[in-house]
């Protein structure tokens, strides 16, 4: 089976970069207006260029890799121009020119393998030109939510206290690599409390590899180094990447007792490391799951706290009322002394009790209160 990477001229003439297993079929349903999104309102569109490609995995590399290229750049490949492809590249393009130029191996190359992975940051290290900056977002839909792979889990408990922390920020995709008590596990769901739909579609793994083989950006956590180069991120920055980045994501977390093993870690692209205090690094893993998910969550539309509304002031004649009564009650038990300090004393209070902003009914309650301690009932 053949994947395609594919990209379409609108109508308006800007650019769209895809992919598909069946690339006949799909830019019909691009010219029909069957796929919501951006060419939804931008027909015709018109085929420019398209590779093939063995593997979905792939394929998402070479889109992930060619979408976000300036006109120019694109313009040349629809060419096969490679001289004015290098040129309008900052650095060298030979990496790309067998890849995209004639039927060769897909496999990436090193320096395809060392592309960036923050939000922004073009494949490959190529820099972006300022034409990059004016094309319009060519995403069709959304980057879909990482799946979190837990490798080697050691307590059902653990693994439904994960669920839960997933399921609190929007996360239902849960794979478990080799758990230690096998799965189904009994002590899971009451420590999911309630999240059962991420433990019914929990899939389970013998390795890392099979885990993550329909990912194409794989992200591990860990807070220690072991001795691989890669980018560290905090887990707002891998948020913000897998939100910015096509291809789905998956996101490694290593056994309770010993975190990741330093071969889970060397199949990931980026690292993900928590700030965390050097004297007491240790996150258990429903802890660690759930900074991560929530990072995740501010970039999709979850629902926010209710708002609140807060009473309005009350008018200065009622502050000034409650003062008043206190000032009266301050006077005839004789609090303010010396005399001399009376001013003093009387603004020092008056700027104490206009700080909160009272309401109406703070300033009602409070006065019966003033009454109260006066002996005094309450005023209606």
């Amino acid at each position: 089976m053949s994947f395609w990477v594919y990209i379409l001229r609108c109508a308006d003439g800007s650019y769209y970069t895809g992919h598909t297993d069946n690339l006949e079929q799909r830019i019909g349903q691009h010219n029909a207006g069957a796929i919501e999104g951006y060419t939804h309102s931008r027909r015709p569109v018109t085929l420019m260029w398209s590779q093939n490609f063995p593997t979905r995995l792939e394929a998402l590399e070479g889109e992930r890799q060619v979408k976000d290229w300036s006109r120019k750049k694109k313009e040349a490949l629809f060419r096969s121009d490679w001289e004015a492809l290098s040129a309008a590249a900052k650095k060298p393009a030979r990496s790309m020119v067998p890849r995209y130029g004639v039927s060769t191996s897909s496999t990436p190359t090193r320096d395809e393998r060392a592309g960036g992975v923050l939000a922004g940051q073009e494949a490959n290290g190529w820099e972006k030109d300022p034409a990059d900056l004016a094309e319009p977002s060519q995403r069709a839909e959304p980057a879909p939510p990482p799946v979190l792979v837990l490798v080697r889990p050691q307590l059902g408990e653990n693994i439904g206290k994960a669920a839960r922390a997933m399921l609190n920020f929007g996360l239902t995709e849960l794979r478990l690599v080799s758990p230690r008590d096998g799965w189904p596990n009994p002590g899971a769901g009451p420590a999911a409390s309630g999240a059962d739909i991420v433990l019914e579609q929990a899939q389970v793994f013998e390795t890392v590899a099979d885990a993550i083989a329909d990912c194409a950006h794989v992200y591990a956590t860990t807070v220690r180094k072991r001795g691989i180069t890669k980018p560290v991120l905090t887990p707002e920055a891998a948020a913000q990447a897998i939100h910015a980045t096509a291809g789905r994501s998956a996101i490694l977390f290593g056994p309770e007792r010993s975190g990741l093993e330093t071969d889970d870690v060397a199949v990931a692209r980026s690292i993900i490391t928590v700030p965390i205090n050097p004297e007491f690094g240790s996150l258990n893993l429903a802890q660690a799951v759930i900074l991560v998910a929530y990072e995740w969550s501010k970039g999709v539309a979850l629902a926010s706290p209710p708002e609140v509304d807060m009473p309005l002031p009350a008018p200065q004649e009622e502050l000034d009322g409650m003062i008043a009564q206190l000032d009266a009650m301050l006077e005839e038990s004789d609090f303010f002394f010396p005399p001399a300090r009376t001013p003093v004393t009387r603004r020092t209070l008056r700027t104490l009790l206009t700080k909160p902003g009272w309401s109406t009914q703070e300033v009602r309650t409070m006065r019966g209160v003033l009454s109260s301690l006066a002996g005094k009932k309450p005023r209606a």
